[in-house]
């Protein structure tokens, strides 16, 4: 039964607009898209633009030119073990192939940085580059490339190069890992979208007091009401 009509149906009221709005945000009337997908497109781009790690990694990695490495590594299959020694070939250095199982020998310095000027072609979405020079999908070169540091960093741990190990963690993550994560979606800072993101956080407080509001005045209506 309704004991408060006037709180109830302003209630309701509230319920259908937010229900109507809520459909709206659902439909592809944005560009093709609905609200929430360009939003999520929207903010993966301005992340992207303060994920730029590969300076910060290229300044790490500087130190270890001229650095002689020699690591055993052991893959899955024969197979990514030949994908992963042409990497580390065209970084500079000499691979023995047995099997799912590598011999590197080479300057780390060259081999790291060989890795990072990959993941920077990968981070500017020039994937191009990455195709023609391994001959295979440009993504799957830099899934490769992680796998490979991945692999290394172990090695080096192993061999207590713990120091060198840091920076082929730091490579594998912040340059390698976030450039696969990130290809195909452009850069933008934070200040170009500043009033859609204002907008945006703005709405999303104000719709969820929408609802909330909604609820209140409804059980209102009904009779029902929060006493301390």
């Amino acid at each position: 039964m309704i004991t408060h009509k006037k709180e109830f149906y302003a209630g309701f009221g509230l319920i259908v607009v937010f229900t109507i709005v809520l459909i709206i945000l659902f439909m592809p009337v944005f560009g093709g898209k609905n609200a929430l997908e360009n939003l999520d497109m929207l903010y993966n781009s301005i992340s992207k633009g303060s994920a730029y790690y590969i300076p910060k990694a290229k300044k790490a990695a500087k130190p270890l030119n001229g650095t002689q490495i020699t690591v055993d590594l052991a893959f899955a299959s024969d197979k990514q073990a030949k994908q992963i020694a042409l990497l580390f070939e065209k970084g500079g250095a000499r691979v023995q192939v047995s099997g799912g199982n590598l011999k590197v020998t080479g300057d780390l310095g060259q081999i790291l940085d060989n890795s990072l000027k990959d993941a920077d072609y990968m981070y500017h979405n020039d994937g191009r580059h990455l195709s023609e020079k391994y001959g295979i999908p440009e993504k799957q070169a830099l899934y490769i490339w992680w796998n490979a540091l991945k692999a290394l960093d172990l090695a080096l741990k192993k061999q207590k190069k713990f120091e060198a190990a840091k920076v082929v963690d730091l490579i594998q993550t912040k340059a390698v890992e976030t450039a696969y994560n990130y290809y195909g979606i452009e850069p933008q800072k934070i200040s170009d979208q500043f009033v859609v993101v204002a907008f945006s956080l703005i709405f999303y407080v104000v719709y969820t007091l929408w609802y909330g509001f909604a609820i209140m005045y409804m059980f209102e209506g009904w009779g029902l009401r929060l006493e301390h």
